[in-house]
């Protein structure tokens, strides 16, 4: 019997899983997110992407993703922060490639910059957020030289 109601909670719970991603989904606005653990995966994989960093100025220089394009865009709240994610546009619209957009906590500054980019043709599909910014950020870090 135990058997029996352990399988039909399993089934339950993989049933559950489309509904539940529809949720959270809901929940962040539309926004996608990505893993720290899964960006390392792709980033040791060779994967084409873009990381395009947000952060100010100081935190990039203390320790940012390598390959990362610095914006110094953060907060992205006025014209001057905005104007900043103009660096390498016309690029990026022309691309195809994901952009990985990598800010302090992976919050609001990262939310302003995807709808930004949106506003200027990039496909929303093709953005992910660094899921709790690069704060949390577990693997390697090189200072800008």
């Amino acid at each position: 019997m135990f058997k029996y109601a352990a399988m039909v909670g399993v089934l339950m719970l993989v049933m559950a899983a489309g509904p539940v991603q529809a949720f959270f989904s809901f929940f962040s606005g539309g926004y996608q997110y990505i893993s720290a653990e899964e960006l390392n995966k792709r980033l040791l994989a060779g994967d084409e992407m873009v990381l395009l960093d947000i952060c100010p100025a100081d935190e990039f220089a203390e320790g940012h993703i390598p390959g990362s394009i610095e914006t110094n865009a953060y907060p992205t709240q006025n014209e001057a922060e905005r104007a900043r994610l103009n660096k390498g546009l016309t690029a990026l619209q022309a691309g195809s490639e994901d952009i990985i957009i990598i800010c302090p906590g992976g919050g609001g500054g990262a939310r302003r910059t995807v709808d930004y980019y949106e506003s200027r043709g990039i496909d929303k599909k093709r953005m992910l957020i660094l899921e709790d910014g690069l704060r949390k950020w577990p693997y390697e870090k090189v200072p800008r030289s």
